[in-house]
């Protein structure tokens, strides 16, 4: 893998941001898309615990977006990661993951990431895993949601992936 461009810029989305994120999703091919309008709303009511990565001309490159578990304030639950594909392969969703991560440690004192990853979905395993790696953090899996649970079609079911406890948050 490559490494990050050095000019990367990781911050907290803007309003501004939501049709950028909402095309991110779409462009994915593999995220749930959710409407227009939830990635604005999000960008308002979450950019508290939501990353952006801008590129050198300012525009998202990539995102995360995630809430603290209100039963479980200390866990970052991460809902969506996107990178766009022409940024792929360097690193862009580690950095994002990573760094929202160490600002809600600092911030919040959270102590653990959960997120939910459908089976086969090996790239998000692969980001997920590798972040736990990183920052010596153990990972457990479950089927938090099985398939019979989703009314609109086919879908797969949904794994949870819990992360902790989260200790470690220097650069590696």
């Amino acid at each position: 893998m490559t490494a990050a461009p050095a000019d990367l810029l990781i911050e907290r989305p803007a309003t501004t941001d939501g049709a950028a994120l909402w095309r991110l999703a779409k462009d994915s091919k593999t995220l749930d898309l959710n409407s227009s309008y939830s990635y604005v709303l999000w960008c308002r009511d979450f950019a508290g615990t939501s990353a952006v990565a801008r590129g050198a001309d300012g525009e998202p490159v990539g995102f995360v977006t995630g809430y603290l578990r209100p039963d479980r304030p200390r866990t970052l639950l991460v809902w969506q990661v996107a990178v766009d594909p022409g940024h792929r392969g360097l690193g862009i969703a580690a950095r994002l993951l990573d760094g929202l991560t160490a600002r809600l440690a600092a911030e919040r004192g959270i102590t653990e990431l959960e997120t939910t990853i459908t089976p086969g979905n090996t790239a998000s395993e692969r980001l997920f895993t590798s972040f736990a790696e990183r920052h010596g953090a153990g990972v457990t899996r479950e089927v938090l949601f099985p398939a019979h649970l989703f009314p609109d079609g086919p879908h797969d079911p949904e794994v949870l992936y819990r992360i902790g406890p989260l200790t470690d948050f220097t650069a590696h």
